[in-house]
């Protein structure tokens, strides 16, 4: 670390450079140019297409064909790609070629799956059978509870193809997370075997924060939560029952899902359940 460099330019040099270039062009597309942020060249050409709209638009398609001169926009979802292992990355860009490029176009235009093609192809609104936006509260009385009655009179609830498939992906993400830790796990065990690095030395002259610490707010929490579910049900609207699943899978998940962001830097983010719940 304190070693002279004998490079034609020192690592604070060139960190001091970046910094500054960085700090320059932000103020490009962050304050004169905000376009520069997501330019969609295809809707530029072709503006009156309704199709071209939704493979080019990054805000109501696909976003194909478009890019970013912004680097906020770049680490916006998936951090930063500096910081990322290389085949995190790529497993993620294949995943989104296939899903992008290849699935819901198929999907959308070629096999109308589910009607798709009478619903945005990029929406998280919730639609009729005729295309036009779902009136929740038609269907929900005054204490937010769903009548079923009116339910069945409006009709189903119809999603766009994107959020369908969304929902689809996050429950393959579920058990996919479980299969690939229990693939995983021998090298997950062997790394308490393998001899600890300098700075694993280190850190053991200090002492380990008291498991305690940490049980004590989980019982706490939780038992608020149980008091919160049984003695304000309809404001809550939680029975103790789900209170339980709720807690059961965050203790199933969270080993799995921090084991995988360790070793990948990548969030896994199962919003699935839930929204499914609510709906």
């Amino acid at each position: 670390m304190h070693e002279k460099e004998k490079r034609w330019m020192t690592r604070g040099k060139f960190f001091l450079i970046a910094l500054m270039c960085s700090f320059a062009w932000y103020t490009v597309p962050g304050y004169l140019f905000p376009t520069l942020t997501a330019v969609s060249w295809v809707c530029w050409v072709f503006p009156k297409s309704i199709t071209m709209q939704q493979i080019g638009s990054g805000l109501n398609g696909l976003n194909i064909g478009a890019f970013t001169l912004d680097w906020s926009t770049v680490v916006s979802w998936l951090g930063s790609p500096l910081v990322t292992p290389f085949f995190a990355t790529a497993n993620v860009l294949v995943g989104y070629v296939l899903l992008v490029y290849i699935m819901l176009p198929v999907a959308y235009w070629v096999l109308n799956l589910y009607s798709a093609s009478r619903y945005p192809l990029f929406s998280n609104e919730l639609f009729d059978a005729s295309g036009q936006l779902y009136n929740i509260h038609n269907i929900v009385n005054d204490k937010f509870e769903i009548d079923m009655d009116a339910y069945v009179k409006q009709g189903r609830i119809h999603l766009g193809l994107f959020f369908a498939v969304s929902y689809d992906l996050g429950f393959a993400t579920i058990a996919a997370t479980l299969s690939h830790v229990t693939f995983f796990y021998d090298k997950f065990r062997e790394s308490y075997k393998s001899k600890m690095d300098v700075h694993a030395r280190l850190m053991k002259r200090y002492d380990d924060i008291p498991n305690w610490w940490f049980y004590i707010p989980l019982a706490a929490s939780m038992a608020v939560s149980m008091v919160l579910c049984t003695v304000f049900k309809e404001e809550v609207q939680l029975l103790w029952r789900g209170l339980l699943v709720a807690c059961t899978i965050a203790f199933i998940f969270t080993l799995p899902i921090s084991f995988i962001f360790a070793t990948t830097n990548t969030v896994l983010r199962t919003p699935s359940v839930p929204k499914y719940k609510s709906l």
